[in-house]
């Protein structure tokens, strides 16, 4: 025989009654946070990029975009918010609703800018979940072709005879290929002039009339410039050589080891998104890196496919903050 239920005052009957018989009881907003991730996507998804549109990052974010509103029955709009080196969109993208409905495509400049920049409205460790890294994108060195060098020794032998003659252009001071270049120096043990650009434009069209001798640049923009011989390149700047140009050495195998710079995209959340929005979010996400559609024009850009997990995306991200930390500060590059 079942003994009488205890009366508390904090407790209904119904609440009573759900205990004797042996039931959990949800609190409401566990109860709607579980609902509103078995029920997600049930609106469309924002997704921000901290770039203009027609970019590496843009044509990313649209073409997983589209893989997902194609899974999901949902649309996946592209929000650009170029500006201030791309700190405008990370800081709408952490300051966002945790409900699954606004991602962020972080890049390398995330990793660089918490050092560059003396104040941030964001913090990129403590404000965004990570869902998978879609890929990484290698740069590329190149001279202008009246310089007598063919290869990265041969680049360091003259660059370090004449110390500070050489000028190597980037677009922009702070950029992944302004630091690239530092990089260099410093492995290299030589002195160049850097040359800041606004962009790849100008710098690939003062390098090819020959006002600067050495640009660090993106793969896409600048390899066909050398495939057309207006550019000599000297190498390219993954671990490994790049499908997209494997007659192009890496600087690792011309004797800088463990040289690895470039650009990678993936996708974020805000922390606190419920775990069973990130599970769906990187399954769908990595599944999308698959199409060959996708894979055919990202490779032919000299792409890596990457689609790991949140905890190795995350960790790879701790890796590169403290990587381009350390170029900024050897740098002594600043943004007011």
């Amino acid at each position: 025989m079942f003994k009488k239920p205890i009366k508390n005052k904090y407790l209904n009957n119904a609440a009573v009654a759900m205990l004797v018989a042996g039931t959990v009881i949800v609190s409401p907003s566990a109860a709607q946070a579980q609902d509103a991730a078995s029920n997600y996507p049930s609106r469309s998804i924002r997704y921000i990029v901290g770039y203009t549109p027609g970019g590496t990052s843009d044509m990313l974010a649209r073409a997983v975009g589209q893989k997902l509103a194609a899974a999901w029955g949902q649309q996946v709009i592209v929000d650009n918010r170029p500006g201030a080196g791309t700190n405008i969109g990370t800081e709408l993208g952490a300051k966002a609703p945790a409900d699954g409905y606004t991602l962020f495509m972080p890049t390398v400049a995330n990793a660089i800018n918490p050092t560059l920049y003396p104040k941030l409205g964001y913090d990129m460790l403590k404000d965004f979940a990570y869902i998978t890294n879609f890929a990484r994108v290698p740069g590329i060195v190149v001279v202008h072709p009246s310089l007598p060098v063919k290869n990265a020794k041969e680049l360091i032998a003259i660059a370090k005879a004449n110390p500070n003659s050489l000028r190597h252009g980037s677009t922009g001071i702070g950029s992944p290929h302004h630091l690239a270049g530092e990089i260099f120096k410093t492995m290299a043990g030589v002195k160049m002039v850097h040359v800041p650009y606004k962009g790849a434009t100008p710098a690939i069209s003062d390098i090819i009339a020959g006002h600067i001798e050495v640009y660090f640049g993106a793969m896409v923009s600048t390899l066909p410039h050398a495939r057309s011989n207006r550019l000599r390149a000297l190498g390219v700047t993954s671990l490994k050589r790049v499908d997209a140009a494997k007659d192009i050495p890496t600087l690792d195998e011309q004797g800088l080891k463990g040289y690895e710079t470039g650009s990678w995209f993936g996708m974020a959340v805000p922390t606190g998104t419920p775990q069973a929005i990130i599970t769906k979010l990187h399954a769908e996400s990595t599944k999308a890196l698959q199409a060959p559609d996708l894979r055919d024009r990202m490779i032919a850009e000299g792409a890596e496919f990457v689609g790991d997990t949140p905890a190795q995306f995350t960790a790879y991200i701790r890796s590169e903050l403290d990587k381009w930390g350390k170029a900024v500060k050897a740098s002594g590059a600043k943004v007011d």
